[in-house]
């Protein structure tokens, strides 16, 4: 059996709001994410413009990682992780986003945070940015939309990438830059944007992203940047060069964030489609510069489905989108209970692609199965299913990395602890490897117990991914 090379990075990813809790503690100001409650898989989240007292917002407890965190990673380190992917959250380091000075109780507790990562032998891969603008931003400034965000940004950036320069050496900056596309709330920190007001803020997102990177190196040359984005894989959904054509379309909208990201300029078909919307960019010539400064050195992405493309408008398929929880699935795919296509080899295929396209280190940041886990089985909990869906979906890495050539840096498992996902706020939509005892209401002991896959990917590590 092959195996993935010496040094390769065996791991786990969680974030800061959906995991610390604590929203309210160490000075720390308020996000998006905190005012906006749970959904589940038929109910999309809801924002609100302040805390109601009647409402659970799961950012406020999550899993308490705030206070947990030193024996959580006694039990990351008995899995056998070599790195945890985390986020630092920006309300932490400057409660509105616009203070003078950052407030040194977050920063200290960071500090604390990787310093234990450090002596147990993990080696943290931080996310600066994990959608967690600051809430009086997204009220006073209208998020992603300002230009002034981005200096915001840049500033928050700065000071946590000067603390830590000796602590951390891979570094992500925006998580999943590309999914303006989907949530716009999470992503830009506004709502019901307008074709031009959603192209300004990702035009801003790329613009922040590259002045980070330019700045890092400054402060560190060794610092190694990443960039990220969410791939969504979509095939034709038949034959017909109309549905062919129409998947191109949805893969360069998707595609363009990681274009601009690794190449420094925005490609033609963007100017195209910019200019046959009437869409106008005041790109100056010191930000074209930084875009081409500020290229990323890898290019770290989330897999969890791949979806389809067609043209054809009935009640199955969403003419002119790419298919997702709420659009006809692949038939010839099996789907999650949350109705997302499983596809191990689109894996492979979108890391032959990025590759081909990029010649770029690629880093499998976030990859795993949302689903319910029989509580009634604690201590113990059987998830065969989702050992089935890692199984397979590191297989099909490990032919890319062996048969077909891909420069694969590492692999993470998302939420390998039960934390809030993001998508729907939800508890009961586990990734973990490990299991918390928390309901979508935040009620429960928040005890650990350890999964069937806890132990199964003990192994995969161990055999550095030989024995799946």
């Amino acid at each position: 059996m092959s195996r993935f090379p010496n040094g390769f990075l065996w791991g786990g990813a969680i974030s800061a709001s959906q995991s610390e809790g604590a929203y309210d503690v160490g000075g720390k100001g308020l996000t998006i994410f905190d005012v906006t409650e749970a959904g589940n898989k038929n109910t999309p989240r809801k924002r609100h413009d302040k805390i109601e007292n009647d409402i659970h917002y799961p950012s406020h407890t999550a899993i308490d990682f705030y206070h947990t965190y030193a024996q959580d990673i006694q039990l990351f380190r008995e899995l056998g992780i070599q790195c945890l992917r985390t986020s630092i959250n920006w309300t932490r380091i400057y409660p509105n986003g616009i203070e003078e000075l950052p407030n040194e109780e977050g920063l200290a507790y960071y500090d604390a945070l990787f310093d234990e990562l450090l002596k147990n032998d993990i080696t943290p891969v931080v996310t600066i940015h994990h959608s967690d603008t600051p809430l009086y931003i997204a009220e006073h400034y209208g998020g992603w939309i300002n230009r002034t965000t981005v200096d915001l940004f840049l500033k928050y950036a700065k000071t946590v990438l000067c603390r830590y320069k000796d602590k951390i050496k891979y570094w992500i900056v925006i998580n999943e830059i590309n999914a303006i596309n989907y949530v716009e709330w999470f992503s830009a920190a506004a709502e019901n944007m307008t074709l031009q007001e959603k192209e300004t803020a990702s035009y801003h997102l790329l613009l922040a992203n590259a002045s980070v990177v330019c700045a890092a190196k400054k402060i560190n040359p060794d610092f190694i940047m990443g960039g990220m984005v969410t791939d969504c894989h979509t095939y034709p959904y038949t034959c017909d060069p109309q549905d062919v054509f129409q998947s191109i379309q949805d893969k360069h909208r998707n595609i363009f964030f990681a274009d601009v990201m690794c190449r420094g300029e925005y490609p033609s078909y963007k100017w195209k489609e910019l200019n046959r919307f009437d869409i106008q960019l005041h790109i100056k010539e010191e930000e074209k510069n930084i875009l081409k400064k500020g290229c990323i050195e890898f290019l770290a992405f989330s897999y969890y489905s791949s979806h389809v493309s067609s043209m054809v408008k009935d009640e199955d398929i969403q003419g002119n989108l790419i298919q997702n929880i709420k659009g006809k699935n692949n038939p010839y795919l099996k789907s999650s209970q949350w109705g997302w296509s499983i596809d191990p080899m689109g894996l492979r295929i979108a890391l032959n692609e990025f590759y081909d396209r990029y010649e770029l280190p690629l880093f499998i940041v976030e990859n795993g199965l949302g689903a319910r886990d029989d509580a009634k089985q604690l201590p113990y909990i059987n998830d065969d299913y989702r050992i089935e869906y890692l199984r397979e979906h590191i297989a099909a890495a490990r032919d890319a990395v062996t048969i077909d050539g891909v420069d694969l840096m590492g692999y993470l498992v998302w939420g390998f602890i039960d934390i809030v996902s993001g998508v729907t706020g939800e508890m009961d939509k586990r990734y973990g490897l490990i299991y918390v005892d928390r309901n979508n209401k935040g009620q429960g002991s928040n005890l650990r117990y350890k999964k069937k896959s806890f132990e199964w990917y003990q192994k995969v590590i161990a055999s550095q991914g030989e024995e799946l």
